[in-house]
């Protein structure tokens, strides 16, 4: 008798500890979801306002914007990947950080 309270037991925390990771991930796919289409509609207005003869420096600009935002929520997300990881996984997750902010800052530099 003590023993089916206790499988029941586990198995009702077991079930409530994959719900709430259930939900979690339903937050990061809503997330995900909503950036894309925020992103697409940055990217959807300049290729309008590019189209139209709007000066490229604007949509240069919305361009911009849209892969700042598609690097910090990925950045934010890929952080939580490594947070709990070796250090040697932290080092990685800058080195490649840096990398990325260089590619996008050293061709707006030099252009």
């Amino acid at each position: 008798m003590a023993e089916t309270k206790k499988s029941s037991s586990s198995k009702s925390s077991s079930s409530s500890s994959s719900s709430s990771k259930k939900s979690s991930m339903w937050g990061l796919n809503k997330i995900s979801f909503y950036t894309i289409a925020a992103v697409a509609v940055l990217y959807l207005i300049s290729l309008i306002l590019s189209a139209c003869g709007v000066s490229s420096v604007a949509v240069m600009a919305m361009q911009n914007i849209g892969t700042a935002i598609m690097v910090g929520i990925t950045a934010y997300l890929a952080w939580k990947y490594v947070r709990p990881k070796q250090t040697v996984w932290k080092v990685l997750y800058f080195v490649l950080l840096l990398v990325i902010l260089a590619g996008i800052i050293v061709p707006l530099v030099m252009g």
